[in-house]
């Protein structure tokens, strides 16, 4: 405890504080964009959730004793949950729960969510994982907002080859769906 309180931390350089009020800005319109039909969705993921069932049944109370529960239960696997979060609404929105956490089980819940208001904008508020950058969620926001032309091929040109063009694409502000990304912590 003594550390944080006789160490001073060294200043957010200015990038990390620029994406800081980015998100802030964004969550604070979040009301004021509702009101005219658009949408602020908080979307994050929670990996590793183990689905577990008890062994044996729980015994029933009895007069002087408590209910009772075997400790012992069989793991059913890990489950990864991809929720977006309606932050003017307080209302999660077509979640999704699968047993990996890849690009297309990002783009899958991502699709679900905008065909609730297909015509309205959409910002999403998500983290830095390169599945929020990725293919699939570029062609996705592509062809939801009418884009033509060529995106080019991952890995070799146009807006594919790798992560920094495909964010600048995801982010751009004049597109009806876009993507803000938290920033990573300093």
């Amino acid at each position: 405890m003594r550390y944080g309180l006789t160490h001073e931390r060294e200043p957010a350089p200015p990038v990390f504080d620029a994406a800081v009020h980015e998100v802030c800005a964004v969550y604070r319109q979040a009301p004021t964009l509702h009101a005219q039909g658009g949408h602020v969705v908080s979307t994050d993921e929670k990996t590793g959730m183990q689905a577990l069932e008890r062994l044996h049944p729980t015994r029933p109370t009895k007069p002087g004793r408590i209910e009772r529960w075997e400790f012992a239960s069989i793991r059913h696997g890990p489950l990864a949950l991809i929720a977006n979060f309606a932050v003017a609404t307080g209302k999660v929105i077509a979640p999704s729960l699968g047993a990996t956490r890849t690009d297309a089980d990002f783009a899958h819940p991502l699709q679900r969510t905008l065909a609730t208001a297909p015509e309205a904008s959409w910002i999403f508020v998500v983290d830095q994982l390169h599945i929020h950058k990725a293919e699939s969620v570029v062609r996705l926001v592509a062809k939801r907002c009418e884009i033509d032309g060529d995106l080019g091929i991952k890995g070799a040109r146009g807006m594919l080859p790798s992560m920094a063009p495909r964010a600048a694409f995801l982010t751009d502000a004049t597109h009806r769906i876009r993507l803000v990304y938290t920033p990573k912590p300093t």
